[in-house]
């Protein structure tokens, strides 16, 4: 016996494009998605700016501190007025 392949008829006709409201719609949830990709990347880069100040700031905070326990020892400082008591750590040490 032969091999008989058969044949099937395509009775779908050829499309070449999709149609102008299918076009419409992948293009505007492209465009979203774009525009959506964009603000995440340029919150990223506010979120490192942002890091990036912390870091600095902690720095300069922690160079400030070293300069201010050379003048008065180990103290803590009240933020809203500026009085300096000694570190409690320090106290329990000396006893």
């Amino acid at each position: 016996m032969a091999n008989k392949k058969k044949k099937y008829v395509d009775l779908k006709p050829k499309v070449e494009k999709v149609n102008e409201e299918e076009l419409k719609s992948i293009q505007d949830l492209v465009s979203i998605i774009n525009k959506a990709q964009m603000q995440v990347g340029a919150f990223e880069l506010q979120k490192n700016e942002a890091v990036q100040t912390v870091i600095h700031f902690k720095a300069k905070l922690n160079e400030l501190q070293i300069e201010l326990e050379k003048k008065y020892g180990k103290v803590s400082v009240n933020l809203n007025d500026g009085t300096i008591k000694p570190d409690q750590n320090e106290s329990n040490k000396k006893n």
